[in-house]
């Protein structure tokens, strides 16, 4: 009997005692954890104290109702969350993700020049982005939980996920667990499980807080793991400027393609839905967990519901070309998160 941090899973006799074994010559996950965060509370305060002295910029707002609004905030402190602050409950509640002089911009992250600024929500006429970085932040947070499913005595290495459209019909995220559970399928009541694990953290309504940094930083960051350090080469090789962007929800500290939404308590109907053995890789056996969610301002009735949960069962296909760059928009089908 092996324990989930969210449940338990029966996983038959003589599994224990051999991963106890291995076990003893790892650290803990709870050990990897706060080195992570120490490294990333780190590099946090430094980046901080870039800005000793209050300066000011100016904000522009756009979107509707706002056109015209200029809010005088401060630089490397203030962040597009602290402008809807200034705005209305409306704003600092339904807010996903901001666009910046047009680029991308998590609502964590600090303001550093004048701008203009609009904040995007799920029910603009054009989610595409929202959507985008919510069905990231839903496979960021399934990475969460399957990274704390087990006991100490079973590794689990999240591998690089998979950037997928929302059209895709489940969002992903590659994992490859201990040799020793290859012979391992989760049951309904596994599935069960990690769904609850990923319900309690929906339930703490936990940020996730974007830091830019040097890949060395990130090295460190993931010194327990090869496979993440050999992510951070290859983003840092994607990005202009050779940087990697980490995000931090609790005590979980990641790697992440693209902006994430700002909590997770913008998250509401949630649900692991499969996990399908990919065939051994460069990390042993290749598993892809999938799952479904909508946002919190978007419900479906428990037929519909049914209905894209068993779309979301199937495995999601995912070609080299869309593992190495982020989805294009979504055609004129609908997404799941704007029915």
């Amino acid at each position: 009997m092996v324990f989930w941090a969210c449940g338990c899973v029966s996983l038959g006799p003589g599994f224990a005692s051999a991963a106890a074994a291995a076990a003893a010559a790892r650290p803990s996950v709870a050990e990897v954890r706060s080195q992570r965060n120490a490294v990333f509370s780190r590099e946090q305060a430094r980046q901080r104290a870039l800005y000793p002295r209050i300066e000011k910029i100016e904000v522009s707002m756009q979107g509707p109702g706002l056109d015209g609004t200029l809010l005088v905030m401060n630089r490397g402190m203030s962040t597009p969350l602290s402008c809807a602050r200034h705005l209305t409950e409306y704003h600092v509640n339904n807010s996903v993700l901001a666009l910046v002089d047009g680029e991308p911009w998590p609502l964590h992250q600090p303001l550093t020049d004048s701008c203009s600024m609009t904040l995007l929500t799920f029910k603009d006429s054009d989610p595409t982005l929202a959507n985008q970085a919510y069905w990231r932040s839903c496979a960021a947070l399934l990475g969460q939980v399957l990274q704390t499913a087990f006991k100490d005595d079973y590794t689990v290495e999240l591998l690089s996920t998979p950037e997928v459209p929302v059209t895709s019909g489940a969002f992903c995220c590659d994992v490859a667990l201990d040799p020793q559970l290859d012979s391992w399928t989760p049951s309904e009541e596994s599935l069960r499980s990690l769904t609850k694990g990923a319900q309690q953290l929906i339930h703490k309504d936990l940020p996730w807080e974007p830091l830019e940094v040097a890949p060395s930083v990130a090295l460190e960051v993931f010194s327990h793991s090869r496979c993440k350090q050999e992510e951070v080469e290859e983003k840092a090789a994607q990005h202009p400027k050779g940087r990697v962007t980490l995000y931090r929800c609790g005590d979980h500290v990641l790697l992440s393609a693209g902006p994430l939404v700002a909590r997770t308590g913008l998250c509401s109907q949630y649900e692991v839905t499969a996990l399908h053995s990919l065939g051994q890789g460069p990390w042993g056996l290749h598993r892809r967990a999938q799952g479904l969610s909508l946002p919190l301002q978007l419900q479906a009735h428990h037929t519909v519901w049914r209905k894209l949960r068993q779309r979301a069962e199937k495995l999601v296909e995912v070609s080299r070309l869309e593992e190495a760059a982020p989805p294009s928009p979504p055609d004129s089908t609908p997404p799941p998160t704007s029915q």
